[in-house]
């Protein structure tokens, strides 16, 4: 099954480092973020979860869970969240799949199809660096996809949160480079003069497509 913008992210049942999920009930009413590691005692891994679990209290302010995979078992798991919170001077909240088996990997497309040397002794590719928004409706709002050799940028996925969040609220869009706080575009779908009523701060039309008004944040 392709997995699409739009699309319901597909349930499973899984082991992590804080118990077994159904990840549907771990969702709930929340936001999610799914990203996946390929292998656990890796150094871009290890990074990038430092800087998620620095993040923590603005994942919170979103109400943002965040869940992450990586193709080992538990016990590994376990042992690199003490290396992960060392090196990065923080202590790492989240959950982590066991994903030895490739399962959730495979349902969610993330194993490694390009990179000959992203393999498990076995030979079994290990995933990709793929990340999931998903929305409290179990939909998929945003996905990519870097290579194994790729350490994501979190500021960016927070600046999608932020952006998504903002336009479910309210009928406006976010232009290229746009941050928290930044004006934002009003909806195609609003008139100039319904955009005049709904947004107090004012209206500016630069062109008839194009009208901005100060963020509502």
């Amino acid at each position: 099954m392709s997995l699409r913008l739009g699309s319901i992210a597909p349930d499973f049942e899984a082991e992590t480092t804080q118990g077994h999920i159904k990840f549907h009930e771990f969702i709930g009413d929340n936001w999610t973020i799914l990203f996946s590691h390929p292998a656990d005692f890796t150094p871009v891994c290890t990074t990038e979860l430092g800087l998620v679990a620095a993040l923590q209290d603005e994942w919170d302010a979103r109400q943002v869970k965040v869940i992450g995979l990586s193709a080992n078992g538990l016990e590994d798991h376990q042992k690199w969240i003490s290396d992960i919170n060392e090196i990065n001077n923080v202590d790492l909240k989240f959950p982590i799949i066991a994903d030895a088996d490739r399962k959730v990997s495979t349902l969610y497309d993330m194993l490694d199809h390009q990179d000959a040397t992203n393999i498990d002794a076995k030979g079994i590719p290990f995933t990709i660096r793929s990340v999931f928004i998903i929305d409290p409706k179990k939909t998929i709002r945003l996905v990519l996809t870097y290579p194994a050799s790729t350490g994501r940028n979190f500021d960016e996925i927070l600046r999608v949160i932020d952006s998504l969040q903002l336009g479910d609220k309210h009928r406006i869009t976010t232009p290229g480079n746009w941050k928290k706080g930044d004006d934002v575009i009003v909806h195609p779908s609003v008139s100039t003069e319904e955009a005049q009523k709904i947004f107090p701060k004012g209206v500016k039309v630069v062109k008839p497509y194009l009208r901005l008004t100060p963020s509502p944040f």
